[in-house]
This record gives structure tokens, sequence and C-alpha cells, in this order.
């Protein structure tokens, strides 16, 4: 059984850092069409709204699809007076129920409200609300919805990281996921 769990969980893993790896390029075209935006503004003085939206899109679809990547790594925004310093079992203890009790069922909430109104957009064949923007609006608003599935496996692959910690089979936890304990004042030289 943990070994079933663990070859879920790096699917997940290798999943999210695929896609992770992917999306983040990008954030170079996000600043090279930004760019291109403002020189043809301010030396040329002219302006495609398409354009605009191209690189407000862009970081849309970016910061939607790497979120889960940034789970996966560790990057996320976390309040960590007590967690970095932690044992591994209260950090597996504390992910355990932060996932069950927060996460999941707020991507249960965000994946109920938002599929009608990805569901109306792809109706529609939504585009932007700008005379001259850009067409499929429709396929962005779809990233509310990846969004959702990408966070909820790797809620679920951070779920399974907690069991095998707390039945102590850490061998089965790729060591780019494992918990890492530190001290708080640990100064490297």
């Amino acid at each position: 059984m943990y070994v079933t769990l663990a070859a879920l969980m790096r699917l997940i893993n290798g999943i999210n850092r695929t896609i992770g790896n992917l999306f983040s390029w990008l954030s170079l075209g996000i600043v090279l069409v930004c760019f291109s935006v403002v020189v043809e503004r301010y030396v040329f003085a002219n302006t495609r709204l398409w354009a605009q939206d191209l690189y407000v899109w862009l970081n849309g679809a970016m910061f939607t699809a790497v979120a889960a990547f940034a789970l996966l790594r560790d990057d996320h925004v976390r309040v960590d007076i007590f967690y970095r310093p932690a044992s591994k079992r209260f950090k597996a203890i504390a992910d355990l129920i932060g996932v069950l009790v927060f996460l999941l069922p707020f991507m249960v909430v965000i994946f109920v409200y938002g599929l009608p109104f990805v569901q109306r957009s792809w109706g529609l064949f939504e585009s932007s609300a700008n005379v001259g923007g850009m067409p499929g609006l429709f396929i962005l608003k779809s990233f509310i919805i990846i969004f959702t599935l990408l966070i909820g496996l790797q809620g679920l692959a951070m779920l399974i990281r907690s069991i095998l910690t707390l039945a102590h089979r850490d061998e089965l936890i790729p060591t780019d996921f494992s918990y890492k304990t530190q001290t708080p004042l640990t100064v490297k030289e």
C-alpha cells in the first residue's frame, strides 16, 4: 500500500514539476511582450490593445499554472514561526490537517463556483471586453479549473507525504519533497 501511495505521489510531483517548469518560461514572454508594448507606446506613439491583453493574460496563465509547482517546492508564503524548526512528525501532522481542513475544501469551493463561470465563457467563446483586444478569453478562464485540479493533486501528494512520514516510511519519499528540519538560528558558513 505504501509503495503504491509513494508511486502516486511521485507521479503527481512529476506532473506539477513538468507543468511548472514549462509555464515558468512564460515569464520571459511576459517581459518581452510588456517591453514591446512600452516601446511601441512611448517610442512610436502607437498602441495595440491585443498586445496589452496578451501580457496580462500570459501573467494570469503562468501564475495559475505554476501555483502547484510552488506548493511542491514549498515556495508558497507560510508563517513558519513554529513550522520551520519543528520535527518531521509535527510538520506531517500540520500538513495533514492543513490539507484536509483548508486546502482541499477551498479547492472544491473554487472548482464548484468557477466551473459554471468557465462553462459560460466557453459557451460564448468569450473574448476581451476591449475593442481590438485578444480573442479566446475562455481559454484563459479555463486556467481557474486547471489551477484547482493541479493544487488539489499537489494537496493529495502532500497528504501522501504526511502519511508516509507518520508511518515511518521516509525512504519512499523523494529527497526533494521530504520534510527538512532546520534550527531557527543556523548560520551557514
